[in-house]
Protein backbone atom coordinates (compact mmCIF):
# COMPACT_ATOMS: atom_id res chain seq x y z
CA UNK A 1 0.00 0.00 0.00
CA UNK A 2 1.34 3.51 -1.24
CA UNK A 3 1.91 5.99 1.95
CA UNK A 4 -0.74 8.64 -0.32
CA UNK A 5 -3.53 5.35 -0.36
CA UNK A 6 -2.63 5.02 3.72
CA UNK A 7 -2.79 9.16 4.37
CA UNK A 8 -6.22 8.97 2.79
CA UNK A 9 -7.81 5.87 5.27
CA UNK A 10 -6.16 7.18 8.48
CA UNK A 11 -7.07 10.75 7.71
CA UNK A 12 -10.13 10.74 5.15
CA UNK A 13 -11.72 13.88 6.15
CA UNK A 14 -9.18 15.47 7.90
CA UNK A 15 -7.76 18.95 7.08
CA UNK A 16 -5.14 20.58 8.35
CA UNK A 17 -5.36 23.06 11.22
CA UNK A 18 -3.20 26.18 11.93
CA UNK A 19 -1.63 24.37 14.96
CA UNK A 20 -0.99 20.96 13.17
CA UNK A 21 2.73 19.77 13.30
CA UNK A 22 2.33 20.29 9.20
CA UNK A 23 2.33 24.12 9.60
CA UNK A 24 5.33 26.01 11.12
CA UNK A 25 6.46 29.29 11.51
CA UNK A 26 10.27 30.09 11.43
CA UNK A 27 9.77 32.71 14.22
CA UNK A 28 7.60 30.12 16.50
CA UNK A 29 9.83 30.87 19.86
CA UNK A 30 11.64 28.32 21.58
CA UNK A 31 11.91 29.49 25.18
CA UNK A 32 9.70 32.45 23.75
CA UNK A 33 13.57 33.94 22.69
CA UNK A 34 15.50 31.61 20.04
CA UNK A 35 12.92 30.83 16.63
CA UNK A 36 13.18 27.15 15.53
CA UNK A 37 14.42 28.05 12.36
CA UNK A 38 17.67 29.20 14.31
CA UNK A 39 18.23 25.72 16.20
CA UNK A 40 17.65 23.49 12.80
CA UNK A 41 20.24 25.96 11.55
CA UNK A 42 22.49 25.49 14.17
CA UNK A 43 21.78 21.64 13.59
CA UNK A 44 22.12 21.16 10.02
CA UNK A 45 25.23 23.70 9.64
CA UNK A 46 27.32 23.66 12.50
CA UNK A 47 29.85 21.53 13.28
CA UNK A 48 29.08 18.31 15.80
CA UNK A 49 31.82 19.67 18.60
CA UNK A 50 30.31 23.29 18.22
CA UNK A 51 26.94 22.12 17.81
CA UNK A 52 25.85 21.11 20.86
CA UNK A 53 27.33 23.92 23.57
CA UNK A 54 25.98 26.19 21.30
CA UNK A 55 22.37 24.86 21.64
CA UNK A 56 22.56 24.58 25.07
CA UNK A 57 23.81 28.73 24.84
CA UNK A 58 20.78 29.16 22.98
CA UNK A 59 18.32 27.25 25.11
CA UNK A 60 19.57 26.77 28.37
CA UNK A 61 15.88 25.82 29.31
CA UNK A 62 15.20 23.66 26.90
CA UNK A 63 12.42 22.45 25.03
CA UNK A 64 9.01 21.34 25.58
CA UNK A 65 8.05 18.40 23.34
CA UNK A 66 6.05 20.38 20.96
CA UNK A 67 9.12 22.76 20.09
CA UNK A 68 11.09 19.55 19.58
CA UNK A 69 9.19 17.96 17.58
CA UNK A 70 8.61 21.23 15.54
CA UNK A 71 12.61 21.22 15.00
CA UNK A 72 12.77 17.73 13.76
CA UNK A 73 10.00 17.20 11.29
CA UNK A 74 12.23 20.21 9.42
CA UNK A 75 15.00 17.25 9.59
CA UNK A 76 13.63 14.24 8.47
CA UNK A 77 15.40 13.66 5.60
CA UNK A 78 18.33 13.32 8.21
CA UNK A 79 17.56 10.65 10.73
CA UNK A 80 20.74 10.10 12.21
CA UNK A 81 20.94 13.78 13.20
CA UNK A 82 17.38 13.61 14.65
CA UNK A 83 18.46 10.63 16.71
CA UNK A 84 21.51 12.62 18.03
CA UNK A 85 19.78 15.54 18.44
CA UNK A 86 17.16 13.05 20.97
CA UNK A 87 19.74 11.55 22.44
CA UNK A 88 21.44 14.82 23.51
CA UNK A 89 18.35 16.49 24.98
CA UNK A 90 17.63 13.04 27.12
CA UNK A 91 21.50 13.46 28.15
CA UNK A 92 21.10 17.04 29.53
CA UNK A 93 17.32 16.73 30.59
CA UNK A 94 16.19 19.60 28.28
CA UNK A 95 12.85 17.76 27.41
CA UNK A 96 10.76 16.15 28.99
CA UNK A 97 9.74 13.70 26.17
CA UNK A 98 5.87 12.65 25.51
CA UNK A 99 3.72 10.69 23.64
CA UNK A 100 3.85 13.78 20.88
CA UNK A 101 7.50 13.81 20.67
CA UNK A 102 8.43 10.35 21.13
CA UNK A 103 5.58 9.62 17.89
CA UNK A 104 7.32 12.65 15.81
CA UNK A 105 11.20 10.79 16.09
CA UNK A 106 9.39 7.11 15.51
CA UNK A 107 7.83 8.32 12.69
CA UNK A 108 11.35 9.94 11.41
CA UNK A 109 13.31 6.82 12.25
CA UNK A 110 10.95 4.54 10.78
CA UNK A 111 11.09 6.42 7.46
CA UNK A 112 14.30 6.54 7.62
CA UNK A 113 14.94 3.23 8.02
CA UNK A 114 16.44 2.93 11.88
CA UNK A 115 14.28 0.21 12.47
CA UNK A 116 16.48 -1.09 15.67
CA UNK A 117 16.72 2.83 17.27
CA UNK A 118 12.95 3.08 16.24
CA UNK A 119 11.69 -0.24 17.76
CA UNK A 120 13.53 0.70 21.11
CA UNK A 121 12.28 4.00 21.42
CA UNK A 122 8.27 2.69 20.73
CA UNK A 123 9.09 0.10 23.70
CA UNK A 124 10.53 3.77 25.85
CA UNK A 125 7.02 5.40 24.73
CA UNK A 126 5.01 2.70 25.93
CA UNK A 127 6.65 2.29 28.84
CA UNK A 128 5.98 6.58 29.45
CA UNK A 129 2.56 6.04 27.98
CA UNK A 130 0.50 6.18 31.21
CA UNK A 131 0.49 4.62 34.62
CA UNK A 132 1.55 1.00 35.40
CA UNK A 133 -1.97 0.10 36.21
CA UNK A 134 -2.51 0.76 32.70
CA UNK A 135 -0.33 -1.89 30.92
CA UNK A 136 -2.31 -3.03 28.41
CA UNK A 137 -3.53 0.05 27.33
CA UNK A 138 -0.37 1.75 26.66
CA UNK A 139 0.39 0.30 23.52
CA UNK A 140 -3.00 1.63 21.81
CA UNK A 141 -2.15 4.88 22.87
CA UNK A 142 1.36 4.98 21.71
CA UNK A 143 -0.65 3.30 18.70
CA UNK A 144 -3.30 6.26 18.80
CA UNK A 145 -0.43 9.30 18.90
CA UNK A 146 1.23 7.31 15.76
CA UNK A 147 -1.95 7.67 13.57
CA UNK A 148 -2.30 11.36 14.61
CA UNK A 149 1.23 12.75 13.73
CA UNK A 150 1.33 10.11 10.40
CA UNK A 151 0.82 12.25 7.88
CA UNK A 152 2.60 15.26 9.58
CA UNK A 153 5.66 13.50 9.85
CA UNK A 154 5.42 12.00 6.17
CA UNK A 155 6.02 8.71 7.26
CA UNK A 156 5.46 5.34 5.73
CA UNK A 157 2.65 2.31 6.65
CA UNK A 158 6.20 0.44 8.15
CA UNK A 159 6.14 2.63 10.96
CA UNK A 160 3.73 -0.14 12.20
CA UNK A 161 5.19 -2.55 11.19
CA UNK A 162 7.59 -1.06 14.15
CA UNK A 163 4.84 -0.97 16.50
CA UNK A 164 3.94 -4.54 16.41
CA UNK A 165 7.43 -5.65 16.81
CA UNK A 166 8.27 -3.89 19.44
CA UNK A 167 4.53 -4.80 21.24
CA UNK A 168 5.71 -8.98 20.90
CA UNK A 169 9.24 -8.28 21.51
CA UNK A 170 7.89 -6.86 25.36
CA UNK A 171 5.38 -10.07 25.15
CA UNK A 172 2.36 -7.48 25.24
CA UNK A 173 1.00 -10.06 22.47
CA UNK A 174 -3.25 -9.16 23.55
CA UNK A 175 -2.20 -5.52 22.83
CA UNK A 176 -0.80 -6.34 19.79
CA UNK A 177 -4.01 -8.13 18.61
CA UNK A 178 -5.69 -5.26 19.16
CA UNK A 179 -3.46 -2.89 17.17
CA UNK A 180 -3.15 -5.21 13.98
CA UNK A 181 -7.39 -5.46 13.96
CA UNK A 182 -7.73 -2.20 14.23
CA UNK A 183 -5.26 -2.06 11.20
CA UNK A 184 -7.08 -4.38 9.42
CA UNK A 185 -10.29 -2.55 9.74
CA UNK A 186 -8.23 0.44 8.18
CA UNK A 187 -7.32 -1.57 4.58
CA UNK A 188 -3.92 -1.45 6.09
CA UNK A 189 -2.12 -5.46 6.63
CA UNK A 190 1.29 -5.38 8.09
CA UNK A 191 3.97 -7.20 5.78
CA UNK A 192 4.59 -10.59 5.09
CA UNK A 193 7.41 -10.56 7.68
CA UNK A 194 5.66 -9.05 10.37
CA UNK A 195 2.47 -11.34 9.86
CA UNK A 196 4.49 -14.60 10.31
CA UNK A 197 6.04 -13.16 13.41
CA UNK A 198 2.72 -12.31 14.51
CA UNK A 199 0.94 -15.19 13.99
CA UNK A 200 3.95 -17.12 15.56
CA UNK A 201 3.93 -15.04 18.75
CA UNK A 202 0.05 -15.47 18.96
CA UNK A 203 -0.07 -19.17 18.31
CA UNK A 204 2.88 -19.82 21.28
CA UNK A 205 1.05 -17.37 23.71
CA UNK A 206 -2.22 -18.49 23.06
CA UNK A 207 -2.29 -21.45 21.09
CA UNK A 208 -2.08 -22.32 17.63
CA UNK A 209 -5.56 -22.32 16.85
CA UNK A 210 -5.88 -18.69 17.88
CA UNK A 211 -2.79 -17.93 15.49
CA UNK A 212 -4.61 -20.01 12.62
CA UNK A 213 -8.08 -17.47 13.01
CA UNK A 214 -5.64 -14.38 13.22
CA UNK A 215 -4.04 -15.72 9.88
CA UNK A 216 -7.53 -16.33 8.18
CA UNK A 217 -8.58 -12.68 9.34
CA UNK A 218 -5.00 -10.71 7.78
CA UNK A 219 -5.25 -12.19 4.71
CA UNK A 220 -9.41 -11.95 4.57
CA UNK A 221 -9.79 -15.54 4.07
CA UNK A 222 -13.47 -14.89 6.26
CA UNK A 223 -14.43 -11.89 4.56
CA UNK A 224 -17.57 -13.15 3.36
CA UNK A 225 -18.97 -13.86 7.07
CA UNK A 226 -18.15 -9.89 7.56
CA UNK A 227 -21.12 -7.03 8.15
CA UNK A 228 -21.28 -4.56 5.08
CA UNK A 229 -20.12 -1.63 7.32
CA UNK A 230 -16.72 -3.14 7.85
CA UNK A 231 -14.52 -2.12 5.41
CA UNK A 232 -13.43 -5.56 3.60
CA UNK A 233 -9.80 -5.95 2.85
CA UNK A 234 -9.32 -7.99 -0.74
CA UNK A 235 -7.41 -11.48 -0.84
CA UNK A 236 -4.36 -11.03 -0.64
CA UNK A 237 -2.22 -15.03 -1.45
CA UNK A 238 -0.28 -16.19 1.70
CA UNK A 239 3.35 -16.64 1.09
CA UNK A 240 4.66 -20.38 2.23
CA UNK A 241 6.50 -19.35 4.98
CA UNK A 242 3.35 -18.39 6.22
CA UNK A 243 2.16 -21.40 5.87
CA UNK A 244 5.02 -23.11 7.37
CA UNK A 245 4.89 -20.95 10.21
CA UNK A 246 1.39 -22.39 10.70
CA UNK A 247 2.16 -25.87 9.67
CA UNK A 248 4.60 -25.67 13.14
CA UNK A 249 2.40 -23.83 15.41
CA UNK A 250 0.66 -26.82 15.18
CA UNK A 251 3.16 -29.20 14.92
CA UNK A 252 4.76 -27.94 18.41
CA UNK A 253 0.91 -28.25 19.78
CA UNK A 254 0.75 -31.88 18.62
CA UNK A 255 -1.88 -31.12 16.41
CA UNK A 256 -0.86 -33.31 13.32
CA UNK A 257 -3.94 -33.71 11.55
CA UNK A 258 -4.25 -29.36 11.06
CA UNK A 259 -0.46 -30.28 10.21
CA UNK A 260 -1.91 -31.90 7.11
CA UNK A 261 -4.79 -29.96 6.98
CA UNK A 262 -2.21 -26.66 5.94
CA UNK A 263 -0.64 -29.28 3.87
CA UNK A 264 -3.51 -29.48 2.02
CA UNK A 265 -4.29 -25.65 2.12
CA UNK A 266 -1.25 -25.00 0.39
CA UNK A 267 -1.44 -26.32 -2.70
CA UNK A 268 -5.46 -24.92 -2.83
CA UNK A 269 -3.65 -21.41 -2.33
CA UNK A 270 -1.72 -22.23 -5.35
CA UNK A 271 1.83 -21.91 -3.65
CA UNK A 272 5.06 -23.74 -3.76
CA UNK A 273 5.90 -26.20 -1.16
CA UNK A 274 9.81 -25.74 -0.10
CA UNK A 275 12.21 -28.01 1.74
CA UNK A 276 11.22 -26.95 4.89
CA UNK A 277 7.58 -27.50 4.37
CA UNK A 278 8.22 -30.85 3.48
CA UNK A 279 10.36 -31.39 6.73
CA UNK A 280 7.40 -29.93 9.12
CA UNK A 281 5.12 -33.09 7.77
CA UNK A 282 7.88 -35.23 7.62
CA UNK A 283 8.42 -34.42 11.02
CA UNK A 284 4.90 -35.20 11.90
CA UNK A 285 4.61 -38.35 10.28
CA UNK A 286 8.15 -39.58 11.98
CA UNK A 287 6.24 -38.78 15.29
CA UNK A 288 3.53 -41.14 14.45
CA UNK A 289 6.03 -43.80 13.27
CA UNK A 290 4.25 -43.61 9.81
CA UNK A 291 7.66 -43.86 7.76
CA UNK A 292 6.37 -44.72 4.79
CA UNK A 293 4.86 -41.73 4.58
CA UNK A 294 7.77 -39.71 5.39
CA UNK A 295 9.82 -41.70 2.76
CA UNK A 296 6.98 -41.06 -0.03
CA UNK A 297 7.08 -37.17 0.72
CA UNK A 298 10.91 -37.36 0.80
CA UNK A 299 10.84 -38.69 -2.89
CA UNK A 300 8.12 -36.15 -3.55
CA UNK A 301 11.21 -33.58 -2.82
CA UNK A 302 13.42 -35.42 -4.32
CA UNK A 303 11.15 -35.33 -7.45
CA UNK A 304 10.70 -31.79 -7.54
CA UNK A 305 14.59 -31.41 -7.84
CA UNK A 306 14.84 -29.85 -4.23
CA UNK A 307 17.84 -30.46 -2.35
CA UNK A 308 17.42 -31.55 1.26
CA UNK A 309 19.22 -29.06 3.80
CA UNK A 310 19.95 -30.80 7.44
CA UNK A 311 16.92 -30.13 8.70
CA UNK A 312 15.45 -33.23 6.52
CA UNK A 313 18.15 -34.97 6.55
CA UNK A 314 18.10 -34.95 10.85
CA UNK A 315 14.10 -35.31 10.28
CA UNK A 316 14.61 -38.37 8.38
CA UNK A 317 16.92 -40.14 10.62
CA UNK A 318 14.87 -39.29 13.76
CA UNK A 319 12.12 -41.18 12.28
CA UNK A 320 13.99 -43.98 11.24
CA UNK A 321 16.25 -44.40 14.44
CA UNK A 322 12.95 -44.22 16.27
CA UNK A 323 11.62 -47.35 14.73
CA UNK A 324 14.87 -49.09 15.14
CA UNK A 325 15.74 -49.41 11.38
CA UNK A 326 19.23 -48.40 11.45
CA UNK A 327 20.90 -49.18 8.54
CA UNK A 328 18.28 -46.72 6.39
CA UNK A 329 19.33 -44.20 8.85
CA UNK A 330 23.23 -45.14 7.60
CA UNK A 331 21.99 -44.78 4.21
CA UNK A 332 20.44 -41.27 4.22
CA UNK A 333 23.49 -40.63 6.43
CA UNK A 334 25.80 -41.64 3.33
CA UNK A 335 23.77 -39.57 0.87
CA UNK A 336 23.78 -36.47 3.03
CA UNK A 337 27.75 -36.85 3.44
CA UNK A 338 27.84 -37.28 -0.23
CA UNK A 339 26.16 -34.06 -0.74
CA UNK A 340 28.52 -32.51 1.27
CA UNK A 341 26.40 -31.55 4.25
CA UNK A 342 28.37 -30.87 7.33
CA UNK A 343 26.09 -33.21 10.13
CA UNK A 344 25.23 -31.17 13.17
CA UNK A 345 25.14 -32.63 17.33
CA UNK A 346 21.23 -33.35 16.36
CA UNK A 347 22.32 -36.11 13.50
CA UNK A 348 24.66 -37.76 15.78
CA UNK A 349 22.53 -37.82 18.34
CA UNK A 350 19.83 -39.42 16.79
CA UNK A 351 21.66 -41.65 15.36
CA UNK A 352 23.41 -42.63 18.64
CA UNK A 353 20.06 -42.91 20.37
CA UNK A 354 19.25 -45.29 17.12
CA UNK A 355 22.13 -47.60 17.70
CA UNK A 356 21.10 -47.66 21.56
CA UNK A 357 17.73 -48.54 20.68
CA UNK A 358 18.82 -51.60 18.05
CA UNK A 359 21.42 -52.70 21.13
CA UNK A 360 24.48 -51.65 19.13
CA UNK A 361 26.36 -49.89 21.81
CA UNK A 362 29.99 -49.84 20.25
CA UNK A 363 28.96 -47.82 17.12
CA UNK A 364 26.91 -45.55 19.77
CA UNK A 365 30.63 -45.24 21.52
CA UNK A 366 31.49 -44.30 18.44
CA UNK A 367 29.48 -41.97 17.71
CA UNK A 368 29.95 -40.14 21.10
CA UNK A 369 33.66 -40.10 20.19
CA UNK A 370 32.92 -38.57 17.28
CA UNK A 371 30.66 -35.77 18.96
CA UNK A 372 33.62 -34.94 21.83
CA UNK A 373 36.27 -34.47 19.24
CA UNK A 374 34.08 -32.09 17.29
CA UNK A 375 32.91 -30.69 20.29
CA UNK A 376 29.25 -31.55 20.54
CA UNK A 377 27.50 -31.14 23.27
CA UNK A 378 25.19 -34.09 23.51
CA UNK A 379 21.49 -33.62 25.51
CA UNK A 380 20.35 -35.36 28.82
CA UNK A 381 18.34 -37.82 26.76
CA UNK A 382 21.11 -38.80 24.51
CA UNK A 383 23.45 -39.57 27.65
CA UNK A 384 20.49 -41.58 29.01
CA UNK A 385 19.98 -43.45 26.08
CA UNK A 386 24.08 -44.05 26.13
CA UNK A 387 24.18 -44.93 30.13
CA UNK A 388 21.40 -47.72 29.52
CA UNK A 389 22.45 -48.97 26.65
CA UNK A 390 25.51 -49.87 28.29
CA UNK A 391 24.30 -50.95 31.39
CA UNK A 392 21.87 -53.41 30.04
CA UNK A 393 25.26 -55.03 28.28
CA UNK A 394 26.62 -55.13 31.58
CA UNK A 395 29.30 -52.55 31.32
CA UNK A 396 28.28 -50.63 34.08
CA UNK A 397 31.84 -48.71 35.08
CA UNK A 398 31.96 -47.75 31.64
CA UNK A 399 29.19 -46.02 31.61
CA UNK A 400 30.24 -44.78 34.74
CA UNK A 401 33.47 -43.69 33.55
CA UNK A 402 31.89 -41.74 30.18
CA UNK A 403 29.54 -40.43 33.45
CA UNK A 404 32.46 -38.55 34.58
CA UNK A 405 34.26 -37.72 31.49
CA UNK A 406 30.66 -36.08 30.17
CA UNK A 407 30.81 -34.44 33.81
CA UNK A 408 34.08 -32.68 33.18
CA UNK A 409 34.21 -31.77 29.48
CA UNK A 410 30.51 -31.29 28.56
CA UNK A 411 29.99 -30.13 32.65
CA UNK A 412 26.99 -32.52 32.52
CA UNK A 413 25.38 -34.13 35.74
CA UNK A 414 23.86 -37.06 35.58
CA UNK A 415 20.12 -37.20 35.62
CA UNK A 416 17.84 -39.43 37.98
CA UNK A 417 17.05 -41.99 35.02
CA UNK A 418 21.22 -42.51 34.38
CA UNK A 419 21.66 -42.62 38.19
CA UNK A 420 18.96 -45.56 38.18
CA UNK A 421 20.37 -47.27 35.10
CA UNK A 422 24.41 -47.25 36.98
CA UNK A 423 22.82 -48.70 40.20
CA UNK A 424 21.06 -50.57 39.13
CA UNK A 425 23.61 -52.08 37.42
CA UNK A 426 26.35 -52.05 40.21
CA UNK A 427 23.63 -53.83 42.27
CA UNK A 428 23.12 -56.97 39.49
CA UNK A 429 27.35 -56.94 39.72
CA UNK A 430 27.47 -57.39 43.12
CA UNK A 431 28.94 -53.73 43.71
CA UNK A 432 27.30 -52.50 46.82
CA UNK A 433 29.58 -50.21 47.90
CA UNK A 434 30.22 -48.34 44.58
CA UNK A 435 26.01 -48.30 44.61
CA UNK A 436 26.15 -46.84 47.86
CA UNK A 437 28.43 -44.40 46.88
CA UNK A 438 26.41 -43.56 43.82
CA UNK A 439 23.32 -43.25 45.82
CA UNK A 440 24.57 -41.03 48.57
CA UNK A 441 25.49 -38.78 45.24
CA UNK A 442 22.22 -38.87 43.71
CA UNK A 443 20.91 -37.64 47.25
CA UNK A 444 23.41 -35.15 47.57
CA UNK A 445 21.93 -34.04 43.59
CA UNK A 446 18.40 -33.49 45.24
CA UNK A 447 17.34 -37.07 43.96
CA UNK A 448 15.28 -38.98 46.52
CA UNK A 449 15.67 -43.28 46.25
CA UNK A 450 12.36 -44.57 43.97
CA UNK A 451 11.11 -48.05 43.77
CA UNK A 452 13.25 -49.24 41.06
CA UNK A 453 16.70 -47.61 43.57
CA UNK A 454 15.25 -50.12 46.41
CA UNK A 455 14.27 -52.47 44.60
CA UNK A 456 18.34 -52.54 43.06
CA UNK A 457 19.39 -52.86 46.97
CA UNK A 458 17.28 -55.38 47.59
CA UNK A 459 17.94 -57.59 44.92
CA UNK A 460 21.93 -56.75 45.12
CA UNK A 461 21.88 -57.93 48.99
CA UNK A 462 19.71 -60.46 48.00
CA UNK A 463 22.10 -61.92 46.10
CA UNK A 464 25.22 -61.83 48.27
CA UNK A 465 22.88 -63.30 50.88
CA UNK A 466 22.01 -60.36 53.44
CA UNK A 467 18.48 -61.11 54.00
CA UNK A 468 18.67 -59.08 57.02
CA UNK A 469 19.56 -55.70 55.27
CA UNK A 470 17.02 -56.52 52.31
CA UNK A 471 14.45 -56.94 54.51
CA UNK A 472 15.19 -53.77 56.19
CA UNK A 473 14.99 -51.69 53.22
CA UNK A 474 12.02 -53.31 51.83
CA UNK A 475 10.27 -52.67 55.08
CA UNK A 476 11.91 -48.82 54.59
CA UNK A 477 10.33 -48.80 51.20
CA UNK A 478 6.85 -49.86 52.00
CA UNK A 479 7.18 -47.27 55.07
CA UNK A 480 8.30 -44.13 52.89
CA UNK A 481 5.61 -45.33 50.42
CA UNK A 482 8.78 -44.03 47.67
CA UNK A 483 7.13 -43.25 43.48
CA UNK A 484 7.91 -45.57 40.74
Amino acid sequence: MTIRALKSILFPTQKPKPSSLSTFSTSSPCNDQTPISTVVSVLTHQRSKSRWSNLRSLCPNGFNPKEFSQVVIHLKNNPHLVLRFFNWTKQKSLCQHDLLSYSTIIHILARGRLKGQAVILIQEAIRVSGSDDELESKPLKVFESLVKTYKQCGSAPFVFDLLIKACLESKKIDSSIKIVRMLLSRSIRPNYSTCNSFIRNVSQSHGAPEGYMIYREIFGLDCESREDNVRRIPSVRPKIETLNTLMVAFYQDGMVDKVKEIWDQIAELNCNPNSYSYSILMAAYCDEEKMDEAEALWEEMRAKNMDPDIMAYNTIFSGFCRIGEIEKAEKFFREMTMSGIESTSTTHEHILRGYCKTGNVDSALLVYKDMRGKDFRPDASTMVALIRGLCDKSRVLEALDIVRSAERHFGLHPTRKSFESLITGLCSEGNMEEALRLQAEMVSKGFKPSSEIYTAFISGYRKQGNLEMADKLKNEMLQTQVSV
